[in-house]
């Protein structure tokens, strides 16, 4: 037992020489990084007024006043216009559905001097939403942009052309949208009475008025077209299914190309449709970026988008033709042709 206690005790003593250590007034206490410790954080709790007069006086590093200096010239760059505009998926709208406006909700798609009927899926209608191009955007969200998969940066002319100011871009968008309005339902009514698809529908009468709510821009043609036979056709064209598409409505009948088809993508899948419409002279921008759960179709004119949506509906669409570069080539030949 005396042994044990005899080993003990040098043990005992070391410990009472490390306290003493810590907490005397021998080198551990008082030295260099006792000192060090103590001078950071007397800076730690200095506040703001201690700085600003540290700076008057000279006595802050000239490394701490580069610091500050590059931090502020890099907020004041990250604040300034971009000369860019940014493409990121916008919202989707089911045209055989409602849209909030000024006066509450209305319905997309109002048709008068004929009989309606309702469909039991979507038809949506794809936008982009652009940033920089009624307003400016700034460097900080160009920088953003740069790392978000689902946007696209691109030279603010190659959305609003060279010398256009904002209200004749929002002006132009808005025009755009009138006259795809009204293509859509000369289109519709046409369609309808030359496939025989309602006995004894006339045209004559027949009121058809859209309702966008805020969206401008002539890409919704196809969807309205559409959406304005889907409401006159007794058939449920989409049997259920969410369904979404683009591209421009011409007079005669052709599908036209339209940009940010990418987003448009994004935001359809996004939004719960399985199956989308492409404008074929777009093909090009479709393959390879269709979204996992999405199956694009390619269409040239109505009479194509019309039954492809048909036989979606009815649950046959694997054989529809989808975006290829055979597919846009063509359609670019026969558009080039065309004109």
């Amino acid at each position: 037992m005396a042994q044990k206690s005899h080993d003990k005790a040098p043990n005992t003593l070391r410990a009472g020489k490390t306290r003493a250590g810590r907490t005397g007034t021998g080198k551990t206490g008082t030295g260099k990084t006792g000192a060090a410790l103590s001078d950071r954080t007397a800076a730690i709790r200095r506040g703001p007024v201690s700085w600003i007069r540290d700076l008057s006086d000279g006595r802050m590093g000239t490394k701490y006043l580069l610091g500050a200096l590059l931090t502020v010239l890099c907020i004041v760059a990250m604040l300034l216009p971009t000369p860019y505009a940014l493409r990121y998926p916008g919202l989707t709208l089911d045209v055989l559905g409602e849209v909030t406006t000024s006066d509450g909700q209305q319905a997309v798609i109002t048709i008068d001097g004929a009989q309606t009927y309702r469909d039991s899926g979507k038809l949506l209608m794809t936008t982009v939403s652009v940033a920089g191009a009624n307003t400016t955007a700034q460097n900080w969200q160009t920088l953003m942009a740069y790392f978000t998969r689902s946007a696209v940066v691109l030279p603010r002319e190659a959305v609003v052309p060279y010398g256009t100011t904002s209200e004749q871009y929002t002006s132009t968008s808005n025009d755009q949208m009138t006259t795809a309005e009204d293509s859509a339902s000369s289109n519709a009514l046409d369609y309808i009475v030359a496939n025989g698809l309602v006995s004894g529908f006339s045209k004559d009468g027949v009121d058809v008025t859209i309702q966008p709510g805020e969206v401008g821009g002539p890409s919704a043609g196809l969807m309205y077209t559409l959406g304005v036979i889907d409401e006159l056709t007794p058939a449920d064209e989409t049997g259920g299914l969410t369904i979404a598409g683009t591209g421009t409505m011409e007079s005669d009948g052709t599908v036209g190309a339209i940009g940010g088809i990418r987003q448009k993508l994004l935001g359809a899948r996004r939004d719960g449709a399985t199956w989308f419409l492409a404008p074929a002279t777009n093909c090009d921008e479709v393959v390879d970026n269709v979204p996992d759960g999405m199956r694009d179709v390619a269409v040239t004119n109505l009479d194509d988008a019309y039954k492809a949506l048909v036989a979606i509906g009815k649950g046959e669409g694997d054989s529809l033709p989808r975006c290829s570069v055979d597919v846009y080539n063509d359609a670019i030949a026969s558009s080039s042709a065309s004109q």
